[in-house]
């Protein structure tokens, strides 16, 4: 008896240990939410990029129901992204903590990684065909992009606005792209350093290109390993996405 109730103080001060050690309540990847309005706000930006579709000098000619070239505008919304979004949603609103929580596992589960695509047409019918594309690439490795899903419901979910106030000029695409080949590697490990976000519309092309974030890195880690415990809930899931 003696010796069950020593082993259960030790247990006991053990946990009180771990419990008042700094940090112990706040694990690294909760720290967004001590993140002020500024760093919120920063962080939402740094993957926000600008560019244009056709060239700068384009002519419409006679095919007036077109625009001659389209502005366009992406934000990556990579983990951290949307625990920005999610951030600045709790201050704003008063969420509580698990709420926030909440917000973020609610944007992580739409997809492998989500771009916020924006276009907005130069002049002529001002219409965005349906069949426009987007391609997801290691910076200038054609062979090796990926194919986007244009997913309008995800509109609806609040930690994939992005912290930027909406253009009312631009239209705006969810796009989901996959992070991992079918063989369930990540497509930018490795020596890639870079990655390009093309978008065709009719047969012009635009892209942007951010830096590989370390949020993206991991996620494809994380990704990758739940791939291994479960690749038919995997395969399940993309087929509901599309």
């Amino acid at each position: 008896m003696a010796l069950t109730r020593w082993t259960f103080m030790a247990a006991c001060l053990t946990l009180l240990a771990l419990a008042t050690r700094p940090g112990a309540q706040e694990p690294e990847r909760e720290a967004y939410l001590t993140w002020s309005a500024k760093q919120a706000e920063a962080v939402g930006r740094s993957m926000h990029q600008t560019g244009r579709v056709g060239g700068f000098w384009d002519t419409r000619m006679l095919k007036t129901e077109r625009s001659y070239n389209y502005k366009l505008a992406a934000t990556w919304l990579t983990p951290d992204v949307i625990k920005a979004t999610a951030r600045l949603a709790q201050l704003r609103r008063r969420l509580s903590e698990e709420q926030t929580r909440s917000l973020v596992a609610d944007a992580l589960a739409a997809g492998d990684t989500v771009i916020m695509v924006e276009i907005d047409p130069r002049e002529g019918s001002g219409v965005i065909p349906l069949d426009w594309e987007s391609f997801l690439q290691p910076a200038g490795a054609v062979e090796r992009a990926v194919a986007g899903t244009n997913t309008p419901a995800l509109r609806e979910i609040a930690a994939l606005a992005g912290v930027l106030r909406r253009n009312y000029d631009y239209d705006r695409f969810w796009v989901v792209f996959p992070l991992l080949d079918e063989s369930g590697a990540s497509l930018f490990g490795g020596g890639v350093s870079s990655v390009e976000l093309v978008v065709r519309v009719y047969d012009k092309e635009g892209r942007v290109t951010w830096p590989v974030p370390p949020s993206i890195r991991a996620r494809s880690v994380e990704l990758a390993a739940i791939r291994r415990v479960s690749p038919e809930a995997t395969r399940r899931d993309r087929a509901t996405r599309l």
